[in-house]
């Protein structure tokens, strides 16, 4: 088992390695050791931006042991929300980290100069950054860096664009080339710390108590995962697939939530943008590969028969956010947007929704174009595109208040009740009824991953009592603890069942029955319950927002009444924490 903890102080460039057994043998590992760590290290009064906020990177004892264990998770105190942020990331990471021999790494402090971090195994060098702070793209800063540090196939590049380096709270961190810790600001906070990247380079290897018994489960996961049904739709078209069935039940949030369904839905598909697939590409040690990277050319100014040839990554998320939720109906201006967010590492969630809720705002009157500079529309493209740029550069007031995110921007300007947010967060995807909304609002990091209430409603024919529903949320939600400790991808979930997770660990040397593992889960949900209560999370501040009620769902509109009924009940179960 990976128990070894890894500090690191960047106000004093001074780290320190402590052996953690006590915690991995009761917390799992991942989230769950990422809870107690973080409790151990920060004052749950810091500022986010300030030195005082810590960020813990943790993985699973399943990480780099088995196929699909394939996730780093980090915790920290959200810039956007100003309580519990948690941000998952595939890619190289989670390997990269075990492989260095850690469960988990914690960054304290801040830095007097911008630097980044290389983590080589049992050593860590603090490099000056100066030189490439201010490096607005991402993908260069990640290019200059592999050239410099060794490592190519073992080593990861975790870092951050202009988004984090100018504090946009909704910044993100990319690592490798196509996989980020997306939500609730983690870049931010690298920003604020100084800290342009971090960089494992980790050479060791797992080791495992009995050989054949591990070589027979190990093979058992890997048949599962390539012969699911799911995993072969995500390899084939990827979570994009989801775009044409949600927007023909009308669940698929059209500009701004004001429809459901988008007229050019087709044009944005997964099906449609497969044709313009360069390759498939795989977090480490996973046999999906449901990264579809499309290539996209672009002509050079006053330059006849020149182009420029960039391979973006998609998915469902973005092509919601930055395609429907802004009326962009062509893969060449999805593709754009994309490529302009990643370039600056901001969470494509919140930045779409962030220009939605402005255009609509336009609209009203509510703001003007002194404010938004140029004329944003629902469909045009190269407008967003300037305003992505606004929200990093920030020239104005608006702009500036923009950066906070949506729920601050409607705080200062107004329009709340068009304002997309559930506990600050601004919303994923799904329109698809009660199950997703109150997932939203009660999750511990207001995901649609936290419980998957958006699946739950188009399975349900009629809804249960309001109680009865956000049992079912939490249920999920504790179960998701586990595979957020073990770390695996979720949507190895229905590979990984309690069963198949007890099996794997008996070759590592770890005995632990089903009940056992449930029993966990229900722990490390309440342990992250009291922390966000601590951080000031309060049920009754939750605001819903009003656009919910107005647009058709799959189940027709929503009643207030009902989410009111669930959040009651919500706010008795968080008073007995």
């Amino acid at each position: 088992m990976l128990t070894r903890v890894l500090t690191i102080d960047l106000s004093s460039y001074t780290y320190s390695i402590d052996d953690r057994r006590d915690l991995f043998e009761e917390w799992l590992g991942g989230v769950g050791v990422a809870v107690q760590l973080l409790k151990e290290n920060m004052d749950v009064n810091a500022d986010p931006l300030s030195e005082e906020n810590v960020i813990v990177f943790a993985v699973g004892p399943l990480t780099s042991a088995y196929p699909l264990a394939s996730k780093t998770v980090a915790l920290f105190k959200s810039p956007l929300t100003g309580n519990l942020g948690e941000s998952h990331a595939g890619g190289r990471t989670a390997t990269s980290m075990a492989n260095a021999g850690y469960g988990a790494i914690v960054i304290k402090g801040r830095s007097k100069k911008p630097v980044y971090v290389v983590i080589d195994n049992g050593k860590v060098h603090f490099r000056d950054a100066r030189v490439i702070w201010g490096i607005e793209d991402s993908l260069i800063v990640g290019r200059i860096i592999a050239e410099k540090e060794p490592g190519r196939g073992t080593r990861t590049v975790m870092r951050i664009g202009g988004g984090g380096e100018k504090l946009v709270r909704y910044a993100c961190v990319t690592t490798e080339t196509y996989r980020h810790f997306g939500r609730l600001g983690l870049g931010a906070v690298f920003g604020s710390k100084n800290l342009k990247a971090i960089v494992i380079n980790g050479r060791g290897s797992r080791k495992v108590v009995n050989r054949r018994a591990y070589r027979e489960i190990y093979d058992e996961i890997f048949r599962l995962a390539i012969e699911s049904n799911a995993m072969k739709k995500y390899h084939l078209i990827g979570t994009a697939v989801n775009v044409n069935p949600l927007n023909e039940i009308g669940g698929l949030p059209t500009k701004n939530l004001k429809q459901t369904r988008f007229e050019n839905a087709e044009e944005i598909s997964g099906e449609s943008l497969a044709e313009r697939i360069g390759r498939r590409v795989a977090c480490s040690h996973c046999p999906v590969a449901c990264v579809h990277i499309a290539v996209l050319r672009l002509p050079y100014e006053n330059e006849p028969y020149f182009y420029k040839t960039i391979m973006i990554s998609y998915d469902y998320e973005l092509i919601y956010s930055l395609g429907s939720m802004l009326g962009i109906g062509s893969k060449e201006g999805l593709l754009r947007l994309i490529h302009r967010v990643e370039t600056y590492t901001l969470d494509a969630m919140s930045t779409g929704v962030c220009l939605a809720w402005a255009t609509e705002a336009l609209e009203r009157g509510i703001i003007s174009k002194e404010d938004t500079i140029v004329d944003l529309k629902f469909g045009d493209c190269d407008a967003y595109i300037k305003a992505i740029d606004y929200i990093v550069r920030q020239p104005n007031d608006f702009y500036k208040n923009l950066a906070y995110g949506v729920e601050h921007a409607a705080k200062v300007y107004g329009g709340k009740e068009f304002a997309l947010t559930f506990g600050k967060n601004e919303m994923p995807g799904y329109h698809t009824g009660y199950a997703a909304h109150i997932g939203y609002l009660i999750g511990l990091r207001h995901s649609h991953l936290d419980n998957a209430g958006y699946s739950l409603d188009q399975k349900l024919k009629e809804y249960p009592e309001p109680e009865e529903l956000v049992g079912k949320l939490i249920k999920e939600e504790q179960w998701r603890q586990v595979l957020s400790s073990l770390v695996v991808c979720f949507f190895a979930r229905g590979v990984y069942t309690a069963d198949i997770v007890c099996k794997a660990f008996k070759p590592l040397g770890i005995e632990i029955g089903e009940d056992e593992l449930n029993r966990i889960g229900e722990k490390i949900y309440f342990e992250k319950l009291r922390l966000k209560k601590q951080m000031g999370f309060d049920v009754s501040k939750l605001r819903i927002p009003k656009r919910i009620f107005e647009v058709e769902t799959p189940h027709g509109k929503l009643s207030e009444d009902y989410i009111r009924r669930a959040l009651d009940y919500y706010a008795k179960i968080v008073s007995e924490v």
